[in-house]
C-alpha cells in the first residue's frame, strides 16, 4: 500500500495544556473515522464546524467538542480531512487520537500532512519549507519573510528560469537533428541568454544571506577586557539576571548566548569572557572562546571601563576590532571618565554611559536597530530562498551555466552545452520539489513537527 493510501492521525496543536487541542486525520478512511468516533444530532457538512461528541473505540464519551470535515481534493493535504477540537487537555487529545488509531488511522510521520500537500499539488517544495520556517520564526520579519515563501512566487520565478533555459536546449536538439534545415543558434546569443538566467539566480542567491539575518537573527559578540561591564550590559538589555556578574575580573569562562527583539528583529546578544595578555588555562580557554564568537559574529559590541586610564588590553581589542562592523560603548560613567577622555580618533563616536542608566541602554538598543536599517534588506513581497537547501541548489545552478558560458567563449561547439544546461534544469527542478526524490523529501520532512 502507497503511503498516501493511508490515514494518518496526529495532536497538531502543541503540547501543554490549553484552551483547545485539535485533532487532524487524513487520508481516505477519515469519513468512516469520523462516523465511528464522532456523534452528532446533525450530519456533518463540508467546511462547517459540528458539535457533538467524541467517544472511543467502546462508544465511551471521551468529550465534547467540533468536528470540521474537508473534503479533497479542496483541503490542506488534497486528501479528505477531519478535524476534532477538543478541551486542551494533554490527556483528552492523547485520547481522541488512541480512538482516531482505533477507527483505522496511524500516526502521521513529522511533516506528513504537509508533505501530502506537496505529493498532491497544492504546494510546491519552497512553499512546503516555508511552513516550516513560519512555524519556527522567533521575530516578525522573519514570520513576514515566511509567510511571503507560502504564495508560490518563488516556484513560477524558477519555473521560468526553467522554461528559458528548456528552449535552448530545444532549439540546440533541433539543430543536431535536423542540421539542414535549423541553423545553431549564434554563440553570442547563446551566451547572453545564459547570462540573464544567471544574473537572476545570482540575485536570488544574494536574498539567501539576508534572508538569513532576518530569521535567524544578527549575531552579536559583547566583548572587552575582564570586568568591564559585559555581562551587567547583558543583564541590563534583556531585563533579567541571565549572566552571573561579579566585581573579581574573570568570572565569565564561557560563552552565553540569548535572543532580543527590537523593532521586530532579532539579535542574538553573545556574552564572552574578558580578553587580558595574562590569563590562567582555564580563562585562556574561555578567551579562546571569546575570540572564535567575536570571529563568528556580525557585529561587535565593545564594552571598555571609561571610568579609568585604558589598559593595555583595552587599547589592543578597540585597535583589533576597528576594521569590522562594530558599536563601542565605554562603561560605568557613573564613576568617572578616564577613559573616554583617553580615546583615539576612531572612537570618537563611541557611546559612554552606565549599563546601569536607562539612557545608555536606549543608545546601545537604537544603534543595534540603526545596523538593520543601514543594511540590505529584502522585499518579502518578492521571491527569496528561504533555506540553505534552496541556495544550494541555486548555486548549483549557477555553477552549471558559468561552465556553458566558459564553453561558449572558449570557440566551442554549442551543442557541448547541453549537459551542463541540463544540470541546471535539474538544480532549479530540486529547488522547488518539481525533481525530488524520496531521499531529498525525507530529509526535508523531518524537520517538520508531527501533526503539521
Amino acid at each position: 500500500m502507497k503511503l498516501e493510501e493511508e490515514t494518518i492521525a496526529a495532536i497538531a496543536t502543541p503540547p501543554g495544556r490549553g484552551a483547545i487541542a485539535i485533532v487532524r486525520i487524513s487520508g481516505p478512511a477519515a469519513p468512516q473515522i469520523a462516523a465511528r468516533v464522532f456523534r452528532s444530532a446533525r450530519a456533518l457538512r463540508p467546511r462547517h464546524a459540528t458539535g457533538g461528541e467524541i467517544v472511543d473505540a467502546a462508544g465511551a464519551r471521551i468529550d465534547e467538542g467540533l468536528a470540521l470535515f474537508f473534503p479533497g481534493p479542496q483541503s490542506y493535504t488534497g486528501e479528505d480531512v477531519l478535524e476534532l477540537h477538543v478541551h486542551g487537555s494533554p490527556a483528552v487529545a492523547r485520547e481522541v487520537l488512541i480512538a482516531a488509531f482505533a477507527a483505522g488511522a496511524r500516526l502521521a510521520g513529522p511533516g506528513e500532512f504537509t508533505r501530502r500537500a506537496f505529493l498532491h499539488g497544492k504546494i510546491d517544495l519552497a512553499s512546503a519549507e516555508a511552513v516550516a520556517e513560519l512555524i519556527s520564526s522567533e521575530n516578525v520579519a522573519a514570520a513576514r519573510a515566511a509567510a511571503a515563501g507560502l504564495s508560490g512566487g518563488l516556484a513560477r520565478e524558477v519555473d521560468a528560469m526553467r522554461a528559458a533555459l528548456a528552449e535552448v536546449l530545444e532549439e540546440l536538439a533541433a539543430a543536431i537533428d535536423f542540421p539542414d534545415e535549423v541553423e545553431t543558434p549564434p554563440a553570442e546569443r547563446l551566451a547572453e541568454r545564459i547570462g540573464a538566467v544567471r544574473e537572476r539566480i545570482g540575485e536570488l542567491a544574494a536574498t539567501w544571506e539576508r534572508g538569513r539575518v532576518v530569521r535567524e537573527g544578527i549575531a552579536v559578540a559583547i566583548v572587552g577586557p575582564p570586568n568591564a561591564g559585559k555581562s551587567s550590559l547583558l543583564n541590563a538589555l534583556l531585563g533579567d539576571e541571565r549572566a552571573l556578574v561579579s566585581e573579581l575580573p574573570g568570572t565569565t569562562r564561557d560563552t552565553i548566548e540569548e535572543s532580543l527583539a527590537l523593532d521586530g528583529a532579532t539579535f542574538r546578544l553573545i556574552d564572552t569572557a574578558g580578553i587580558r595578555a595574562h590569563a590562567d588555562r582555564l580563562e585562556a580557554a574561555g578567551i579562546e572562546r571569546t575570540e572564535r564568537a567575536l570571529e563568528r559574529a556580525r557585529v561587535a559590541l565593545v564594552v571598555v571601563d571609561g571610568a579609568v586610564r585604558l589598559s593595555s588590553d583595552a587599547r589592543q581589542l578597540l585597535r583589533q576590532t576597528r576594521t569590522r562592523e562594530r558599536i563601542v560603548l565605554f562603561n560605568k560613567s557613573d564613576l568617572g571618565g578616564a577613559g573616554f577622555e583617553e580615546r583615539e580618533a576612531p572612537e570618537r563616536d563611541a557611546l559612554f554611559g552606565s549599563a546601569r542608566d536607562g539612557a545608555t541602554l536606549d543608545a546601545v538598543r537604537d544603534a543595534l536597530t540603526s545596523l538593520v536599517a543601514a543594511s540590505e534588506t529584502i522585499d518579502l513581497s518578492l521571491p527569496h530562498l528561504g533555506t540553505a537547501r534552496q541556495a544550494d541548489a541555486a548555486l548549483e545552478a549557477n555553477r552549471a551555466l558559468a561552465y556553458a558560458q566558459e564553453t561558449l567563449n572558449s570557440g566551442a561547439p554549442a551543442d557541448l552545452i547541453s549537459g551542463d544546461l541540463m544540470r541546471a534544469v535539474r538544480a532549479l527542478g530540486e529547488l522547488t520539489g518539481r525533481e525530488a526524490d524520496e531521499r531529498l523529501l525525507d530529509a526535508i520532512f523531518a524537520r517538520f513537527c508531527i501533526g503539521k
